[in-house]
C-alpha cells in the first residue's frame, strides 16, 4: 500500500484532491508513491492527518462537506476538534527508540 493511500483510509474521507494531499506528505517528509511501513512512516502519515484536519476545519466550504455527517457545522467543528486531539495523543505514545533523548524530544514537531 502506499503512503497516500493510507493516508486516505485513515482519513475515511476524501477531504481534498491527490494534490494537496502529496504535498502535506511531502511537507512531513514523505513521499506519497512510497511503501507504508508503519514503523518509519506512522508519525508523520499522522501528522499529516492532523495537518488536513485543521485546514478542513478553517476552510468553512469544506467544512459544509463535514457538516453533511451532522447537524451543524459546529457539531462538525466540534468532532474534527475531537479527532486532532485523538490523533495528537497518538502522535504523542508513539514511540522513536532509535532517538528517544531529551535532545530530540526538544526538536520533535509539536502540535
Amino acid at each position: 500500500m502506499t503512503i497516500v493511500d493510507r493516508l486516505k483510509m485513515e482519513l475515511q474521507k476524501e477531504y481534498l484532491t491527490d494534490e494537496n494531499y502529496i504535498t502535506l506528505l511531502s511537507e512531513n517528509g514523505l513521499t506519497d508513491t512510497d511503501t507504508y511501513d508503519k514503523t518509519t512512516h506512522q508519525r508523520d502519515l499522522l501528522y499529516t492527518v492532523v495537518d488536513v484536519l485543521e485546514i478542513v476545519s478553517n476552510d468553512i466550504d469544506l467544512m459544509r462537506k463535514v457538516e453533511t455527517d451532522f447537524a451543524t457545522t459546529s457539531e462538525a467543528s466540534a468532532y474534527l476538534e475531537k479527532r486532532i486531539e485523538k490523533i495528537k495523543q497518538r502522535i504523542y505514545e508513539i514511540s522513536d527508540d532509535e532517538t528517544d533523548s531529551n535532545i530530540t524530544l526538544l526538536f520533535r514537531k509539536s502540535y
